[in-house]
């Protein structure tokens, strides 16, 4: 068992600490209290190629395999959950069906530009009636005159009211529950294809969320990506890789609010010391790097089995599920250590705890994946 990373992936993840210390973390607490998409700082991390991350070195990208993204997406999260969501959106679930399934045409006009900063990428999975539940999605596809018409409406779309263009899910067949679902590329500026309401957010500011509203869209038969009632063999792997991701975004969340509580407690005196010299606050340091590290090796673990062609399914479900407790965990211990200070707007522990909750969705509920992993080790 070897648990260091390689030279190459070491030396990748000291450079994403860089950038994150030097152009993130000064800009985390503007982010968040503007509450606004910063397009200069995507327009550095693209300029850097991180967009590209995932895919070929051939297209420009970096060719990097599932443990290496996941050192990123901790990374990037550490400095901003607002900013690393519209960064993450856009390098994996909303360009990978393009880059999979769409021909050279929608490559070139779309993926491209996507991994390099030049457009906005986005995928449509949830509706009102319809979370977690892909089998409810109502949104329906119709044939006609060798095209296809899009009607419904989508919501909870990251980067949905920015995106140039969204892979939108939706209903092809007669079937119900999860047959007959379809993606297709539908792209902005198409006659019916809109931008609903701004959905404001507790949390996770600084990436905007919104619905995205298709009447009666018409889009050429080329947009289907994939065959016709594909969807779920399409997801069939993106779904561990999205559940590893939100794990390592927990990560990220959680080694900043740990950081944070380490040093208030070597730097707060009260009764004579340091808090920290107090057993209860040192028992709290230790469940909290407890927590942390278990949840990082199943991250890790998850990535790994992914990349060696191993089943990742349980693994990565119970990963995210392990990796955002453990942060919830840590992100409350952190504002019970720093006491008052911890409900003050002007500590970051409050962002922490805010932006914490967002993770408990994406990826599927864990309610939902534990029902999932417990099927899977039972056999039921």
């Amino acid at each position: 068992m070897d648990f260091a990373l390689t030279g190459e992936q070491e030396f990748f993840r000291q450079n994403v600490v860089r950038l994150v210390d030097d152009l993130v973390v000064p800009r985390a607490r503007e982010i968040d209290q503007k509450d606004e998409f910063p397009r200069d700082l995507w327009e550095k991390v693209a300029g850097l190629g991180y967009l590209g991350l995932r895919y070929p070195e051939s297209v420009g990208g970096m060719d990097a395999d599932n443990l290496t993204c996941a050192l990123f997406y901790e990374e990037i999260t550490r400095g901003s959950v607002g900013f690393a969501q519209s960064v993450i959106m856009n390098m994996l679930m909303g360009t990978d069906l393009v880059w999979r399934f769409g021909g050279p045409e929608l490559r070139e006009r779309c993926f491209l530009p996507a991994i390099r900063g030049g457009k906005i990428a986005t995928i449509c999975f949830t509706e009102e009636q319809s979370g977690s539940d892909l089998g409810g999605t109502q949104t329906r596809a119709r044939r006609e005159d060798g095209r296809w018409i899009l009607n419904g409406k989508k919501t909870w779309i990251t980067n949905g009211p920015l995106a140039d263009f969204a892979c939108v899910l939706a209903r092809t067949g007669p079937e119900k529950g999860l047959a007959g679902l379809s993606f297709f590329l539908v792209e902005k500026g198409t006659p019916g294809f809109s931008a609903g309401q701004n959905i404001p957010k507790m949390g996770c500011r600084g990436t905007v969320t919104g619905e995205l509203v298709l009447d009666n869209v018409s889009v050429p038969a080329e947009n289907l990506l994939g065959g016709e009632g594909s969807a779920l063999v399409a997801l069939e792997g993106l779904l561990d890789q999205i559940r590893i991701m939100t794990g390592a975004m927990a990560c990220g969340v959680a080694e900043a609010a740990f950081r944070d509580a380490v040093r208030y407690a070597r730097e707060r005196v009260a009764f004579g010391g340091p808090i920290g010299k107090n057993q209860l606050i040192r028992a709290k340091a230790a469940d909290m790097a407890a927590r942390l590290s278990a949840a990082r090796l199943m991250v890790h673990k998850a990535a790994w089995l992914k990349d060696n062609g191993r089943d990742a399914r349980t693994g990565a479900a119970l990963a995210k599920v392990t990796a955002v407790e453990a942060c919830l965990f840590i992100v409350d211990e952190t504002t019970r250590i720093m006491g008052a200070y911890g409900f003050a707007e002007e500590y970051d522990a409050v962002r922490f705890f805010r932006d914490a909750r967002f993770l408990l969705y994406g990826g599927g509920t864990h309610e939902i994946l534990r029902n999932f992993a417990g099927r899977n080790i039972l056999g039921t």
